[in-house]
């Protein structure tokens, strides 16, 4: 296992970690398997989707925060109930089948980290599956 370690600068941020994601790969030595990306934190999230135009990060942050705004009447006392919420929907982890060495991502896919907390020190864990003969 490979465990990345980000530092997040915003409350709210996404922060492509493909090439680290890839990085971990290539060094793994598989050529042939399967790729699981995994956030060990309540207030943060992965997810894969566009990252040659910034603003759909933007967009989906945005939307987000129409869902799960910050100030609410919640419950949790600790004033980041909007983040565990955003986590939720997001989800804690991204599964990304390896060939030929590669991520097989489609052609604007990216690999991100979603911050709903920060800023703070995080984590991200990579493991890779090698498949039969990978």
């Amino acid at each position: 296992m490979v465990e990345l370690k980000l530092s997040t600068r915003k409350r709210t941020e996404f922060i492509d970690i493909t090439r680290q994601v890839q990085q971990a790969v290539t060094e793994s030595g598989v050529q042939s398997g399967i790729c699981v990306v995994y956030v060990p934190h309540t207030t943060a999230a992965c997810t894969i989707n566009e990252h040659a135009d910034p603003d759909v990060a933007r967009d989906i942050i945005g939307k987000l925060a129409e869902l799960a705004p910050e100030e609410a009447n919640y419950r949790h006392i600790e004033g980041n109930a909007d983040a565990h919420i955003k986590a939720a929907l997001c989800g804690t982890s991204e599964m990304v089948i390896i060939e030929d060495g590669k991520l097989q991502l489609g052609t604007w896919q990216g690999i991100f980290f979603c911050e709903f907390d920060g800023p703070r020190s995080r984590r991200v864990w990579v493991k890779i599956v090698p498949g039969r003969g990978g």
